[in-house]
């Protein structure tokens, strides 16, 4: 039976609200979109390298993983993406533009970027914090109007959220809070979806609730996706392409069912370990025995 959280819910008969703008034919994928290219990406801070010489190219369309210890350079990586960072050395690609070359704005109306956390604004509801996405296409005064666009009911509405639209963010649950953010993002209205560790801080229900929900919309909207993700079960399981980075490097680039191996386990992430194969699913399937040392435990933090 499906959840009743997850289809929204009416407004109260006292209360109507609008309802959502009905939803676009499902884009297939990669239609439409732009080819993310990340070459040779250096970027750092003083005496502390984070990444080393990237290369990256994510067609239209990719639903790709990020995985790799803290540190690694994941994190800085998606910021790079989204232009809310200039590479030290090489450039980040979109469709071919340099977005170190682009305005904040244009950015942001061609990527976004949920970030890993974000502390909840007292008083603030659903829908003020949704219709924050909208920054880039309505500018700040355009943020001044009351009323949301379609584009913010869409959002809302594709994740299950609807309902709560005049409920404070701050009694939300965690689960609940992160599907508002991801709402959020979805109101940018960009074709290229950005994820930091999504997952973080939920329970395994909402983890799988977050992750399900990001593969559904990737379909329907026809997105690029590139999420980070701390679980590596979860990566093998929902990214059709994982992208293993340590020491700021890529390591590894592959399916799950290539990438993931007993040496990518030691070599990337420091733990000596099994791979086997879901009886049903067929993704790879890891069994962590122990933590190993890694040369770069001593040099590399």
């Amino acid at each position: 039976m499906t959840d009743p959280a997850l289809r929204g819910g009416p407004g109260t008969p006292h209360t109507p609200r609008p309802r959502p703008a009905p939803p676009s034919p499902p884009a297939p994928l990669g239609e439409g979109g732009a080819e993310l290219a990340v070459e040779g990406v250096g970027f750092g801070y003083p005496g502390r390298p984070v990444l080393r010489g990237v290369d990256l190219r994510i067609a239209p369309g990719e639903l790709v993983a990020l995985v790799g210890l803290n540190g690694c350079g994941k994190s800085t990586l998606l910021r790079l993406a989204a232009g809310l960072l200039r590479p030290s050395a090489g450039r980040v690609l979109l469709g071919g533009d340099d977005l170190a070359r682009l305005p904040r704005r244009a950015v942001a109306r061609r990527v976004a970027l949920l970030h890993q956390s974000a502390p909840a604004v007292p008083g603030m509801t659903v829908r003020q914090l949704v219709r924050q996405g909208r920054y880039a296409a309505r500018g700040p005064l355009g943020m001044l109007r009351e009323g949301d666009d379609a584009v913010c009911r869409r959002a809302m509405a594709d994740v299950g959220v609807a309902g709560w639209a005049d409920r404070p963010v701050d009694s939300l649950s965690g689960g609940e809070r992160q599907r508002v953010r991801l709402a959020m993002a979805l109101a940018q209205d960009t074709r290229v979806l950005l994820l930091d560790e999504p997952t973080t801080y939920l329970d395994l229900r909402h983890q799988l609730e977050v992750l399900r929900t990001v593969v559904r919309l990737r379909a329907e909207r026809g997105l690029t996706v590139v999420m980070v993700l701390h679980d590596l079960a979860h990566a093998a399981r929902f990214a059709e392409r994982l992208v293993a980075l340590r020491e700021g490097r890529v390591a590894a680039d592959g399916p799950p069912a290539e990438v993931v191996t007993p040496g990518l386990l030691a070599d990337v992430l420091g733990v000596a370990g099994r791979v086997g194969r879901d009886p049903e699913g067929g993704w790879p399937v890891c069994y962590p025995d122990h933590p190993i040392t890694l040369e770069s435990d001593n040099h590399f933090h």
